[in-house]
């Protein structure tokens, strides 16, 4: 296996810097679209054929150093029973919020091979596609993103209704945290089983709270997934946006990679960090609509700053952006491969 990614999520000396970039398998693709057609992404996951070769486009036409499974983040909840669905330019929707401690009891213990099958035969064809090319990532959400989707019923800007639970129900708020905590560790172990090589951790939206409430209603659930983790020997990511206030907090976890998003100087980050753990980051995606001499400014930027490309890993501060022209991907994968 080219292992070029895992060296460095380890922090090894690589001959070349890795790169892969979140939401690699998506909309700037014209093979995506051409496989999507009209379906929706669920449909799309629950059928293993085709969600294995979305997920191959990327390493096929861009040449990346790691396959990212293609799924969402809401797939521990679908196999649980919530009751949700992918809304076109919305996201995901949950028919009946929680609101209240039956609610949360009602959410029953997902059990993978029965709940989702279709997971596994998506990881054994891309498994199977992939050779020794690229290792493969599986992924999950984290409890607290999770939960905002339970509690707020929608994508939110504001979570006020996720605060104003925390705050008012906090015993309901820590069994809902500890129930979805032992979901996402099933969830994971379970494609750990099934023959992924690395794991990420999505807390997308943990960066509208403060230090104090993060470290009392979500580090400790954080922790415990990742500890569980630390035993199959496999590298942990573990990404969230907005997290400046948190990041001490947020980075005390005990995982291997930290993923930091574009609003943190890079190389400032890493030194607090004190290159304990790797690194991987942390364009910002909309550059990617600039012309091609300002996206290698900055680029080249990133890697001036660093004191040491051993334990980095290039990516996006966040996803792909649908508008990505494709051939600014490819230009700037070979150009970070030929950064040494």
């Amino acid at each position: 296996m080219n292992t070029t990614f895992i060296d460095a999520c380890f922090g090894k000396k690589t001959t070349y810097t890795p790169v892969w970039y979140m939401r690699q398998a998506g909309r700037y693709l014209p093979e995506y679209h051409k496989l999507k057609g009209k379906k929706n992404i669920l449909d799309i996951i629950q059928t293993p054929e085709i969600a294995a070769q979305i997920a191959l486009q990327p390493v096929n036409s861009l040449g990346v150093d790691a396959v990212i499974l293609y799924a969402d983040i809401m797939i521990p909840l679908l196999g649980a029973g919530v009751d949700l669905k992918i809304v076109e330019n919305i996201g995901p929707v949950i028919k009946y919020p929680v609101r209240t401690l039956r609610d949360v009891q009602n959410i029953r213990r997902l059990q993978p091979i029965e709940d989702i099958p279709y997971l596994f035969k998506t990881i054994n064809i891309v498994k199977g596609e992939l050779a020794d090319r690229a290792p493969l990532i599986g992924f999950s959400a984290a409890p607290f993103t999770l939960a905002s989707y339970l509690i707020e019923g929608q994508p939110s800007r504001t979570f006020i209704f996720t605060k104003t639970f925390m705050y008012t129900q906090p015993d309901t708020w820590h069994h809902l945290m500890k129930k979805l905590s032992e979901m996402i560790i099933t969830y994971l172990l379970s494609q750990v089983e099934a023959g992924i090589d690395a794991i990420q951790l999505f807390d997308s939206w943990v960066g509208c709270l403060s230090d104090e409430d993060y470290k009392e209603f979500v580090l400790p659930y954080t922790s415990h997934i990742f500890k569980s983790l630390k035993n199959k020997k496999i590298p942990t990511i573990h990404f969230a946006t907005n997290t400046a206030a948190i990041f001490d907090s947020f980075a005390s976890v005990d995982c291997d990679v930290i993923s930091v998003d574009w609003r943190m100087p890079l190389a400032a980050t890493w030194k607090e960090l004190n290159y304990k753990k790797a690194i991987q980051g942390n364009l910002d995606p909309a550059l990617l609509m600039a012309d091609w001499p300002f996206i290698k400014k900055r680029v080249d930027e990133i890697f001036t700053s660093l004191p040491r490309t051993n334990g980095y890993i290039f990516n996006l501060g966040h996803g792909v952006m649908p508008s990505t022209p494709v051939e600014t991907l490819k230009k700037l994968t070979d150009y970070i491969h030929s950064k040494s």
